[in-house]
Formats: C-alpha cells, structure tokens, sequence
C-alpha cells in the first residue's frame, strides 16, 4: 500500500466524498451506498467504488457502507483525522476571510498565524490574530513546525513568498494568487483562481 501510486485525480475526489458523508452524518443517517452517493454528487456509482478499492475493501455487497466508518478511514487516508496547523500569507481582502473562516476548523485545519509585510497592517487584528510582520516569517514558521500555507498575495509577489515558505520548512502552499509558481518536486501547491474557474465555464455557456 505504502509504494502504490494513487491517481491525483483520485486524491482529489476523496474530499468530496468526505464532504458528502459528512452532510449525511448530519442529516442522521447510519447506511449509505456508492449508487446514492454517486446520485447526489454526479459521479457514478461505479467510479466511487473504484475509487474506493484503491484504498482497500470498504462495505458489503448489498448492505452498503457505514457513514461514520467510511467517513473515518476517508479521513484517515487523507491524514485529517488529525488537526494541520496552517499559516496565511497576506491580510487583505481573502486572507482577512481565511483568517475568519470558521469551516476550517472542524476538517481538519487550523490557521495559527497571519503574515503581511504592509506597515498598515502589522500589529493590527484580524479576528483573535495579530496580523505578524513577513520579515520575522520564517523563523517564526520554522520555530512552529508549520507544514502547510495558504498565500494570498499579489501576483508580483507569489514567487518571492513562496521561496520563503519553503526556505521555512512549508511543503504545501494553497495559492490564491493568479499566477503559477516554481517549487522543488518534495512541495505540493495548489491553485485556487477564480477567474480561471469562470473562464471554463463560460466556454459552456
């Protein structure tokens, strides 16, 4: 198990399906099956229970899965069954809100520390956050232990941040700005522009 490559697009299914046993957890429900999970999420049933046995044997044929067994070792594989500390980078408008929002909390994540390097906003607050100078960030990461960061930075700037995030010990960058960034291949980033996202669908419209 530990030398089997899983497909990408496999991993990022998993939340997902996470996200969806979840709501059915809190909607009361014990028993679910790849077919209703499949009808609620767009996906077929078939490729859920592919998806599934990368992982091992998950349910019985014809009884189904149990929610909060399947939600468990979905959270085991995708290591959140334990709480991520992770650091946001730039106190604007996005990184106010990340620093805000509370859906972090109870999936596995927790933000511990806001960075900008604007005079304006060192020191100020952002919820309980004092909002800390960049030029202290990477002893100030290193000393933490943090492994994981969401920038949300000009784009001129990406490149410079992320450089430093990784000098600091960061292996996995969540990038709000529009621009991609060069890491080594031992760090994971992740992309989130929205306007890009908009761009794919206006080809459907």
């Amino acid at each position: 198990m530990a030398d089997k490559i899983i497909p990408d697009i496999v991993v990022g299914r998993l939340p997902i399906y996470l996200r969806a046993l979840q709501r059915l957890l809190q909607e009361g429900r014990q028993v679910t099956s790849s077919q209703e999970l499949g009808e609620r999420l767009g996906i077929s049933a078939a490729q859920i229970r592919k998806d599934l046995s990368q992982f091992g044997e998950f349910g019985k044929q014809g009884t189904g899965y149990s929610i909060e067994a399947l939600a468990q070792q979905v959270r085991s594989i995708l290591k959140v069954d334990k709480v991520w500390e992770v650091v946001v980078v730039g106190a604007g408008d996005i990184g106010s809100a990340l620093g805000r929002y509370p859906g972090l909390n109870n999936r596995g994540f927790r933000v511990v520390m806001i960075f900008d390097n604007a005079p304006e906003k060192i020191g100020t607050h952002i919820d309980h956050f004092v909002v800390q100078d960049t030029a202290g960030m990477v002893e100030a990461i290193r000393e933490a232990g943090v492994k994981i960061a969401m920038m949300a930075v000009p784009a001129g700037a990406a490149q410079e941040v992320a450089d430093r995030l990784i000098e600091s010990g960061v292996k996995a960058i969540l990038n709000y700005a529009p621009i991609s960034i060069n890491v080594p291949s031992d760090v994971r980033v992740q992309y989130i522009d929205p306007v890009t996202h908009l761009q794919r669908m206006t080809y459907y419209l």
